[in-house]
């Protein structure tokens, strides 16, 4: 069986990646494409989306490509994984006659490196999917590849033009959603640290109300509340605060789609608002 094997972090899957995927089929001679998403690249730190969504991703994108075949191997592995292993694993389960292993351009340079490089280019041809104007060396097979994105860019900036569409809304969902996750996080962990109590955080993306999210927590006294909105000014003045509504006893700081409720225990206990919140949303106590 002659094969070829896609490798990457795919994080996210985009139209670059697809392109690849296209081509590969078309131009190589082979019987089918193996397509591996790694746990975690051996050259990065970390990954973004989790492997279990990534494999979910790339999956659902290999519907609409029958002689493509996604392999787990990497991501079952839950660490790092040399493609050299990654080779002698599909040897070892599949009859082989031909191996031909897709890499970006931008590997070149540093593909010396890669764990048994000697070992690894007598056990498989190498294919270079070009990219940003990389000069191939004549002796290495190309796929003529003219979508100049990365999932790095598609991270800072997301544009639904540059994802397979399969999966385009789910991934600017996720990827949307993880950011908004980690600037809650933030908030709370200050909070937090200057003595709030009982936070709580409400998803309210699903429902209908005109914020996505709203985080609750009670002041120590008015002083306090005070002294918190004061913090909260200073801490989000990058966030583009669009308006503060203030009191001794409850002060709402609204982010445009975030609120922030202060209240002492009084008010909090007097109007309860979270459970008004609690019974159309998903609730996080801190």
């Amino acid at each position: 069986m002659k094969v070829a094997v896609f490798g990457g972090s795919f994080d996210p899957p985009h139209i670059g990646h697809e392109e690849i995927i296209k081509q590969a089929l078309q131009n190589l001679d082979i019987d089918v494409l193996f397509v591996v998403p790694t746990f975690l690249n051996p050259f990065k730190e970390k990954f973004f989306a989790p492997p279990e969504i990534r494999h979910k991703w790339v999956e659902k994108l290999l519907l609409d490509y029958p002689k493509s075949v996604i392999i787990d191997y990497e991501m079952q592995q839950n660490r790092p994984v040399p493609t050299i292993e990654t080779i002698l694993y599909l040897k070892k389960k599949y009859q082989l006659s031909k191996i031909y292993l897709i890499i970006g351009a931008d590997n070149i340079a540093h593909l010396t490196q890669w764990t048994r490089y000697e070992e690894l280019k007598q056990l498989v041809t190498f294919v270079v999917a070009t990219r940003n104007a990389i000069d191939i060396p004549k002796n290495l097979q190309k796929l003529g590849i003219n979508v100049n994105i990365s999932s790095t860019l598609l991270r800072k900036e997301f544009k639904k033009e540059f994802l397979p569409k399969s999966i385009a809304a789910e991934v600017i969902n996720y990827y949307t959603r993880n950011k908004m996750h980690q600037r809650i996080d933030k908030i709370i962990a200050f909070l937090d640290e200057k003595k709030a109590e009982n936070i709580e955080a409400f998803d309210m993306r699903e429902k209908d109300y005109f914020v996505d999210d709203v985080i609750i927590a009670t002041t120590l006294g008015q002083k306090h509340g005070l002294s918190l909105a004061d913090h909260l000014k200073k801490e989000l003045k990058s966030e583009g605060i669009l308006d503060i509504e203030q009191s001794d006893e409850w002060t709402v700081v609204d982010l445009g789609d975030m609120l922030i409720h202060l209240m002492s225990p009084e008010y909090r206990a007097m109007y309860n608002i979270e459970e008004f919140l609690s019974q159309r949303a998903n609730k996080e106590q801190y």
